[in-house]
């Protein structure tokens, strides 16, 4: 089936193509908000294809000199490199590759921000002065694609401004769409890029995990026959955890997190696993997760729902 797509409440585009499924949103004069979306079309059109073509080569692990051709695998393989000393794949990254492609149509005179959001992975851009509000989706299993296009309830917010370093924002967890060897429900980063933002939510996801034989995991093979995961095991069901447990699962993911922090591979991330969310992020990164409630270093956070407003 070709790709598709149909126009939104709010000038919003939904753009569709086998399993990749995209929001798009933009303002700024309407002459190059409308050009701006008929270029990211024509692109649109050929990106799966072009992503099947390398398909075989996606789906190995790194190693040596990039092997990639096209400009979005090219940028998969090169968000998910600083993680290539452990096992990864430019898998991790195709979303949020995705998206940053298509953002690119929209950095021009006129348009004042854009957004465009590829299953939760979000690309952005915004003009100088500009900034934009991002919601916080803490519970991965509640989220479907209905959701993304009619609207949905956040757990919480952060506000990025123009003259902020994030340009992508990303979300992995064992609830989400893609397989994780961590516990947690959710790990949402802010980064330079989406595509590094994406792979760097993978990465941070899968160190949230602890030990309890009562955590279900089953090879990725025997769940989906093409996954780029081979035999690795990923987690299938997580029971609820002594409150220790969490705790322990959200340090690791913390350690990891503060690595990609150090590197400068990611400006700030929130880790959420069984109630408690936890944030982590430089002094730098103070105005970006101002709307967190009270954000520290690597403060534990109570909550409900994930995290609150």
């Amino acid at each position: 089936m070709p790709a598709q797509r149909a126009p939104l409440s709010e000038g919003r585009w939904h753009f569709q193509h086998g399993p990749i499924d995209i929001v798009i949103g933009a303002e700024g004069e309407a002459a190059a908000v409308a050009a701006a979306h008929e270029a990211a079309w024509e692109r649109f059109a050929g990106i799966l294809e072009e992503l099947v073509a390398e398909l075989p080569a996606l789906r190995e692990r790194l190693a040596g000199p990039c092997p990639m051709r096209g400009p979005v695998a090219r940028r998969m393989w090169q968000a998910c490199r600083p993680y290539k000393s452990q096992f990864i794949t430019p898998m991790a990254a195709v979303a949020g590759a995705v998206a940053q492609e298509l953002i690119g149509h929209y950095e021009r005179a006129g348009i004042e921000r854009a957004w465009v959001n590829n299953g939760g992975d979000i690309a952005l851009h915004l003009a100088p002065g500009r900034a934009l509000q991002v919601g916080l989706y803490a519970d991965l299993a509640r989220l479907d694609a209905r959701q993304i296009l009619e609207g949905l309830r956040s757990d919480g917010a952060f506000e990025v401004t123009a003259a902020s370093p994030v340009r992508g924002i990303a979300t992995s967890g064992w609830r989400g769409r893609s397989f994780s060897l961590g516990i947690a429900d959710s790990v949402t980063v802010l980064a330079r890029s989406a595509a590094e933002a994406d792979a760097a939510a993978t990465v941070i996801a899968n160190a949230v995990d602890t030990d309890d034989a009562r955590i279900l995991r089953r090879p990725a093979s025997q769940l989906r026959d093409d996954s780029d995961l081979g035999d690795l095991q990923v987690t299938v069901d997580v029971p609820a955890l002594p409150a220790e447990a969490v705790v322990h699962a959200l340090a690791e993911g913390e350690r990891k997190a503060r690595e990609c922090l150090a590197r400068g591979l990611i400006v700030a991330a929130v880790l959420t696993c069984q109630g408690r969310a936890l944030v982590v992020d430089a002094e730098a990164a103070g105005d970006i997760a101002r709307a967190w409630p009270a954000p520290g270093r690597g403060r534990l956070i109570e909550a409900s729902r994930g995290l609150r407003t």
